[in-house]
């Protein structure tokens, strides 16, 4: 005889890491159907919101969700429980004399857990938050993950929800700096995040008509830069828009270290590779450059459409697994569909931007420079080994 599986009566629910726009889109799409849908479960099920991430976890700070306190978040940037970048509960950062010390304090969070009576926790984050909550699986917590951030480097999924508003964000900055840079005849530098990886960069860049990207996948080499915007200028073009995400560097050289936060899971902050590129180019060529630091507003704003709506199929598949009882997975979109990995394949490895990858090859077909001859455009080699196969005719 099959064994008949628990009812879930109850949910928690955090976000952690950096907040992003789509959070609350997320927390409204598995709190609301799951405490007013009979088609989710026979009897209501409760959901609670954990505060500041897993240190709400560890300290048992929580709010009970109702359908009240989730109206009306759809459209709103940032999170309503709060989130922090700083609480691993395997290593939560504690400060005594001035002197910081980690302690392990999962087993609080696991008996807060139970002491909650929860049967699930779904954990909205990042490559961090995924490492932590796959962590805390294995130690007998339930948990469903839903991948959240403007860098989109989680290998297991397409895309993920906040990346699409901040490349939105990113793109309209760069528009208005084109006039700038056009009425001054400039070099104008423009610094975006991204970490370890150069999505929001490559996609912005390309969106905003960036003359030059430089990727922490590719290292750049400054005579490269230079000869670009010379060239344009050679062509009658009196400004060139460069577009550098925070984790480039040059060939040989190291990503810049803006400073460490030591309580963080990730305590390297980067920062400063843009006024670095404004300082060379002005130096080598004599050509008037400025920079702009986009910073934190890549993370803020109401979020777009298309973010709303994957950040609800997240939410509304997150919470299906959780009915379900398939735990220690984390949902994902693999071309339009949503699906589910384990949570072990969530945090793998990062995903990083390839010489291969089609985005890369739409702009070098249309003469944007990655300040490196590493990347080759497909494009221009069908055009060229066409002409030689015409030539031979």
């Amino acid at each position: 005889m099959a064994t008949r599986k628990k009812q879930v009566k109850r949910i928690g629910i955090l976000t952690g890491g950096g907040d992003c726009p789509g959070l609350n889109a997320v927390i409204r799409a598995v709190a609301r159907p799951a405490m007013t849908s009979s088609c989710v479960s026979p009897e209501k099920v409760e959901v609670y919101g954990f505060l500041d991430a897993f240190k709400g976890l560890v300290y048992n700070k929580y709010i009970r969700l109702t359908s009240k306190n989730i109206s009306g978040i759809l459209t709103m940037g940032g999170t309503i429980l709060g989130t922090s970048n700083k609480d691993n509960p395997f290593a939560m950062p504690f400060r005594k004399d001035g002197t910081l010390a980690k302690v392990d304090m999962s087993t609080r969070a696991l008996g807060n857990y139970k002491k909650l009576k929860l049967d699930a926790l779904v954990c909205i984050g990042g490559d961090g938050t995924m490492a932590i909550s796959y962590k805390l699986s294995k130690i007998g917590i339930n948990i469903v993950g839903i991948p959240k951030t403007i860098d989109n480097d989680l290998a297991a999924t397409d895309f993920t929800f906040g990346f699409d508003t901040a490349v939105t964000t990113a793109t309209e900055a760069i528009d208005k700096i084109h006039t700038t840079a056009a009425s001054h005849h400039r070099v104008m530098v423009v610094e975006l995040m991204g970490r370890y990886a150069g999505w929001l960069t490559l996609y912005a860049g390309l969106a905003g008509g960036a003359d030059i990207i430089l990727l922490p996948e590719f290292p750049y080499e400054l005579d490269k830069v230079c000869d670009n915007i010379m060239a344009r200028k050679r062509e009658g073009k009196s400004f060139s828009i460069v577009a550098v995400s925070e984790g480039a560097r040059p060939l040989g050289g190291e990503m810049i270290v803006e400073r460490t936060v030591a309580e963080s899971h990730d305590p390297i902050r980067l920062g400063g590779i843009g006024k670095k590129v404004a300082d060379d180019i002005e130096e080598r060529m004599g050509i008037e450059t400025r920079v702009t630091v986009l910073g934190h507003v890549q993370r803020g704003g109401s979020p777009t459409a298309l973010d709303r709506v994957l950040s609800t199929r997240f939410g509304i598949e997150a919470l299906n697994l959780v009915m379900q009882r398939r735990f220690g997975r984390m949902v994902c979109l693999r071309g339009k569909n949503i699906a589910s990995v384990t949570l072990k394949e969530a945090t793998n490895k990062l995903k990083l931007v390839t010489p291969a990858h089609p985005i890369v090859n739409v702009a070098l077909g249309l003469g944007i420079s990655f300040g490196t001859d590493v990347v080759e455009c497909s494009i221009m080699k069908k055009c060229a080994m066409t002409k030689k196969g015409k030539k031979g005719r």
